[in-house]
């Protein structure tokens, strides 16, 4: 028996088939990737039909042939925060406004001062910010109204990939709680975060849970994939759930960091859980929720700087960072290239570079970036520990850190706490189909998963403490600037 996980985020899609004991299926896998458009105003946007697109290639590499296995179930994995308007048929009326989009901030700023930004938290688990829906949708109702007229329902990608595949969809509990809309205890949406975004409940799609699988592809998908016309279908969780189910922490013992796009940490709670001033809440479903928070900069950071600095090759880049000693550069960053989320949610700060002169390299340029983004972590880590057991494991994964494992280093030397790097860094997809074995009954008690083989970066206390005083410039250059 085999699953399909499909991970659709920031910048790739991926489709991977996996066995029942949530191994990979040797040779189906593949991948496409797909950037985002930037606007000069802070817009960050996808096609949604350039995304399904690219679901539909990942699965005809996967699924298809005279050899394609028989596939039990499709669990699937989206970004988080994404906001979709449909018309009355299905069909998509807006691109896709991501969560580094920024162009909501003065909305954002608005709801600040006229909501209980302190009691609306403890009940959505979200700050009032323009990564979540209620600021986008003042925006865009202040900015494209003949747009939104036209809109008949919102939603996020995991229901333009069910309304295109079946005809109907649902927004799972785990999609809901990372809108800013959803009342994370009563299991609704919330009425007064709804008022603030001027959205009536019916514009949304009705809830669900996870484990409410669907089944019976439109004619012309199931003669496409044979092997998947039994299967079901899985409604979309957030990627950053999935993962911590495919890192195997599922306890507050575990924790999980992610470097792909962006970067986070997170711990997965029982449901009823808090969290404090700095950090977010969302659900995986009714009985386990996650605590964490998310930097809008992660290996977004290091791409824009090779595009910017002009930086020698990977190899050669790599081994002047792991030659190097942390703040030698005499810079100061604060790498906010799209806004702060966690822990200081101001959407409207930019990114500073302070300390420049003649002789600064850009080896040294990129350093001092990859320090400021451990730096950022660092601090959602001092919040997150005491929702951790102590002991604790840090499990980490993403594509940013398989390319840089001295990137790796840096971030284990700012936490001070080794930091245990998952041979297979995929673990948005494992966690996908994990959660769809669990869904079906073939896997008994996520309660049990195994924290995934790796290579542990032990912390080093002279490096920590030269972090710490880098971090103390930081703070103070943040309060400088307001």
């Amino acid at each position: 028996m085999t699953v399909v996980a499909l991970d659709v985020g920031t910048s790739s899609v991926r489709a991977s088939v996996y066995d029942e004991t949530g191994q990979v299926v040797g040779g189906r896998v593949h991948r496409v990737t797909l950037a985002p458009t930037l606007t000069p105003d802070g817009g960050v946007e996808h096609d949604p039909r350039r995304l399904l697109s690219a679901v539909i290639a990942c699965l005809d590499a996967v699924v298809a042939g005279p050899r394609a296995p028989d596939v039990a179930a499709v669990g699937i994995a989206t970004f988080w925060h994404g906001l979709l308007g449909f018309d009355a048929t299905g069909r998509p009326l807006t691109p896709i406004y991501m969560w580094a989009d920024t162009r909501s901030a003065p909305d954002a700023s608005l709801l600040r001062q006229a909501l209980d930004e302190t009691a609306l938290h403890a009940r959505t688990g979200c700050h009032l910010h323009a990564s979540y829906w209620p600021a986008k949708l003042r925006w865009l109702t202040r900015e494209r109204a003949a747009e939104v007229l036209r809109v008949v329902r919102w939603g996020s990608f995991g229901e333009y990939l069910d309304l295109s595949l079946f005809g109907a969809a649902a927004t799972s509990i785990s999609m809901a709680s990372g809108t800013g809309l959803f009342d994370l205890e009563g299991l609704r949406w919330d009425v007064e975060a709804l008022a603030a975004a001027g959205l009536e409940p019916d514009r949304l799609f009705p809830l669900c849970d996870r484990r409410d699988g669907r089944r019976g592809l439109l004619p012309e998908w199931s003669r496409r994939w044979p092997g998947l016309r039994g299967a079901a279908w899985f409604p979309a969780v957030g990627d950053g759930a999935a993962s911590n189910i495919g890192s195997g922490c599922v306890e507050p013992s575990r924790m999980t960091l992610n470097l792909g796009t962006s970067a986070a940490l997170r711990v997965t709670t029982r449901a009823t859980a808090t969290a404090p001033p700095g950090l977010w809440r969302y659900r995986l479903d009714r009985r386990l929720g996650m605590v964490g928070g998310a930097l809008s900069e992660g290996g977004n950071v290091y791409e824009w700087c090779r595009e910017v600095l002009r930086l020698p090759d990977d190899a050669e880049t790599e081994r002047a960072l792991a030659a190097g000693q942390p703040d030698r550069h005499g810079l100061t960053v604060l790498p906010l290239l799209a806004g702060e989320r966690a822990p200081g949610w101001r959407d409207d700060r930019r990114a500073t570079v302070a300390g420049l002169g003649r002789e600064t390299t850009a080896l040294q340029i990129l350093r001092a970036w990859l320090e400021a983004v451990a730096l950022r972590l660092s601090l959602v880590y001092g919040l997150l520990r005491p929702h951790a057991a102590e002991p604790h494991v840090i499990v980490a994964s993403g594509g940013a850190l398989a390319r840089s494992p001295a990137w790796t280093q840096i971030i284990a030397d700012a936490l001070g706490h080794p930091v245990l790097v998952a041979r297979d860094h995929e673990m948005t997809s494992r966690g996908a189909a994990l959660l769809a074995l669990e869904a079906l009954g073939r896997l008994s008690d996520l309660d049990g998963l195994a924290v995934p083989p790796g290579e542990t970066f032990h912390p080093d206390a002279a490096r920590h403490a030269r972090l710490r005083r880098a971090l103390e410039r930081q703070r103070r250059l943040d309060a400088t600037l307001g």
